[in-house]
């Protein structure tokens, strides 16, 4: 099925179930791949791809969000979960790549390149690219009983980059009632609630904070810190807590 840019993938039958371990950041000699699924309740092709996600989140080489897209509502059933900040924001990483590429289930790694989200063989190669990517700032990140802050250190970088807060809720269960995946219990992980544009930033040393319910909404446990080149281009830094 295609609707303009997007087209939609079958998908291979995959288990696991996880969340996202909790901690007070990522250490820049980790570095985690950053693996964003795009998924929606109201596509058949999805599932699959939401369950390897749970798995992946159970790697400590990666650090996994789901964003979930409206575009499949028109289908007969309305996503509980998604907003059109994301769908656009899945579609600004077509236009930032450059390749119209805009699907479910589609994972993107570190900002820079995608793959079919239940593909077990692509997402793994995809992730092993990844840790090969190297980091430009440490993000350091961490949540107090009113804020959440953020600090970075000066590093060699020259451009416009965005440092984007993400707030996660672990594990949501939602029972479909409509559509393609009409009787189906999907279970989500590492759901982003909340995805905020928190800052610019071109190299400088930098120190930002925000009021803790404004960033972590109602559900969200975690919050994931990511500065990224433009607004959607390559992972510079990486930190949860």
């Amino acid at each position: 099925m295609e609707n303009n840019l997007i087209t939609r993938r079958h998908a291979l039958a995959l288990g696991g179930i996880a969340l996202l371990a909790p901690q007070s950041a990522v250490a820049a000699s980790t570095k985690p791949v950053l693996v964003e699924l795009f998924t929606s309740q109201g596509c058949s092709s999805c599932p699959p791809a939401d369950e390897l996600a749970g798995e992946l989140a159970n790697d400590p080489n990666t650090v996994v969000v789901s964003f979930n897209v409206d575009y499949w509502d028109y289908l007969g059933w309305r996503d509980t979960l998604a907003k059109p900040e994301y769908s656009k924001r899945q579609y600004d990483y077509a236009k930032t790549r450059g390749d119209g590429s805009v699907y479910t289930p589609q994972m993107v790694f570190n900002g820079v390149s995608h793959a079919v989200g239940s593909n077990r063989r692509e997402v793994k190669q995809q992730i092993a690219e990844g840790e090969k990517l190297q980091r430009v700032c440490e993000v350091k990140l961490n949540i107090s009983k009113n804020s959440v802050s953020v600090e970075i250190e000066k590093a060699n970088y020259q451009g416009e980059a965005t440092l984007w807060l993400m707030a996660v809720e672990p594990k949501v269960l939602q029972k479909i009632q409509k559509g393609e995946n009409a009787g189906k219990d999907i279970t989500y992980v590492n759901v982003v609630k909340n995805l905020i544009p928190a800052a610019m930033w071109s190299g400088e040393a930098y120190k930002g904070s925000w009021m803790r319910d404004v960033v972590m909404t109602k559900g969200t446990k975690h919050v994931i810190a990511v500065m990224q080149e433009g607004k959607t281009g390559k992972l510079l830094g990486l930190a949860q807590a």
